[in-house]
């Protein structure tokens, strides 16, 4: 696989976690969370885990931007 591929990989997957992360903001925000949300949220869980496999299957596994750097 390319850096090119590699860096869309690590894209999507930022990507993914804004979205995980503003879906459990507001499943937080609500007293009562409809089942759909959390339904959402387990998919964008698979699918960052799924982004995780492929880079680590390509030999460069995802670290933070802070840790990535030393």
């Amino acid at each position: 696989m390319s850096a090119e591929a590699i860096h869309t990989l690590n894209r999507a997957r930022a990507s993914l976690v804004r979205e995980r992360d503003a879906l459990a903001r507001r499943i937080a925000g609500m007293d009562l969370a409809p089942v759909a949300m959390a339904e959402d949220l387990t998919r964008i869980l698979v699918a960052i885990e799924a982004v995780d496999r492929a880079l680590t299957a390509e030999g460069q596994p995802y670290l933070p931007p802070d840790l990535a750097e030393d």
